[in-house]
């Protein structure tokens, strides 16, 4: 049974000034997308690697991506849709049959290790679905149109779900399907499994894991690598 990691990075990054769009964007030296596919190429249980980019950024993507720093296992370039599911869903398209296990991963998560990518395919194989995540820290209140306080929600019981979210490839084709065919779209991809019956397991992810959507997040990704590096001239 072959794993498979489709990395969508087809989005349009309108929060980010400027012409370059955030996956393409240098974080310390290297393309945050780079920094994000280093992980996956690096794990051996990763065969190989689809990355879905806009129609616009594939001649690119090989250009200035995959070529200059050697990703063999990137096998395909995809064109994504109009929204991250019709990007998922072509990546999940592009799948040779011989794949059992999928890894959806965020082009612009570059902070994800690969104890994370590979826990999560190893608990996949297991239980059909897994999503990495972190607890909650604040409190969390249901707010009403109103902009009122309707309650204060149980902290306890709350996460923060991240990327990877890793699937057996029959049951996440079958969420897709279900979900096209409802026309549902899910705020990520195991929310379509959810709502077939097959229960989404938590895999505890780290704080560090982010998402870069607004350049405040690439100031706090900077902050990061500095930290990074602190601790590791400090280490004994």
């Amino acid at each position: 049974m072959k794993t498979a990691a489709i990395i969508v990075s087809a989005g349009k990054g309108h929060r980010f000034p400027g012409e370059k769009k955030k996956q393409f964007l240098y974080l310390a030296g290297k393309p945050i997308l780079s920094r994000t596919l280093d992980s996956f190429e690096a794990s051996p249980l990763i065969d190989f690697i689809h990355l879905v980019v806009g129609h616009e950024d594939m001649d690119y993507a090989m250009g200035e991506i995959v070529d200059p720093y050697g990703y063999r296992k990137v096998s395909r370039i995809v064109p994504g849709g109009e929204l991250r599911q019709d990007s998922v869903r072509k990546g999940i398209d592009s799948l040779p049959p011989e794949v059992g296990i999928v890894a959806i991963h965020d082009g612009v998560r570059p902070f994800v290790t690969r104890e994370m990518i590979e826990g999560s395919i190893q608990r996949a194989r297991q239980v059909k679905a897994v999503v990495v995540a972190v607890p909650v820290k604040e409190t969390i209140k249901l707010v009403g149109t109103d902009q009122a306080v309707v309650r204060t929600l149980d902290r306890a019981s709350l996460w923060q779900i991240q990327t990877p979210q890793t699937f057996q490839l029959d049951v996440f084709r079958e969420a897709l399907r279900k979900a096209t065919e409802d026309g549902f779209i899910g705020t990520d991809d195991a929310s379509l499994v959810e709502r077939i019956g097959v229960k989404v397991y938590i895999l505890q992810g780290s704080y560090s894991n982010i998402k870069i959507t607004t350049p405040e997040d690439l100031v706090f990704a900077y902050n990061l690598m500095d930290a990074e590096k602190s601790v590791r001239r400090e280490a004994p």
